[in-house]
């Protein structure tokens, strides 16, 4: 198991492989259909993507956190 202070690294690379899988497959479908290739193709975008997509959600996420919080109200009618 890994200690705690990890767990927004964590995730951060399952979300990001999770949804550049998805976002992945989805284009490649789009591009070659289902053809002999779609699975090599998938995988090799896959493999591109994730390291790029894993980047963005630890650089941009405090950021977003930040806009969320400015964006919603507690119960008290009051900003975060």
């Amino acid at each position: 198991m890994l200690p705690a202070r990890f767990a927004p690294v964590l995730f951060g690379l399952i979300l990001s492989g999770i949804m550049s899988c998805i976002v992945t497959g989805v284009a490649t479908l789009k591009t070659v259909g289902f053809s002999r290739d779609f699975v090599a193709s998938w995988m090799s975008s896959w493999s591109f993507s994730w390291p790029v997509a894993f980047a963005v959600v630890l650089f941009v996420a405090p950021a977003v956190r930040r806009l969320v919080a400015r964006l919603v109200r507690d119960t008290d009618g009051k900003r975060q």
